[in-house]
């Protein structure tokens, strides 16, 4: 019996990736109980609502751009080293 299957391997733990969510959950509703209690005109609580909506997802579009760079700088320097391994022979 052929037993090939590979299992498929997740890079963090599930505890961690519940927390990373449920710190997301938590901070996304303190702002916005921040701005539902901020005594300021809508304009205002607009403004501040952009402005935390923007640094969420840019901060989620920074996170993909580093580990996507890290990883091709990785497979990269794998390919190199190949290539090298195989100009010695």
């Amino acid at each position: 019996m052929n037993n090939n299957i590979k299992k498929k391997a997740y890079r963090n733990t599930p505890a961690f990736v519940l927390l990373s969510w449920g710190s997301f959950v938590f901070f996304a509703v303190l702002i916005l109980i921040g701005l539902y209690t901020l005594k300021e005109p809508l304009m205002v609580k607009g403004y501040y609502l952009m402005g935390s909506v923007g640094l969420i997802s840019s901060s989620f579009t920074l996170s993909k751009v580093i580990r996507d760079n890290q990883e091709d700088e990785e497979r990269y320097n794998k390919m190199f080293r190949v290539q090298e391994d195989e100009d010695e022979k």
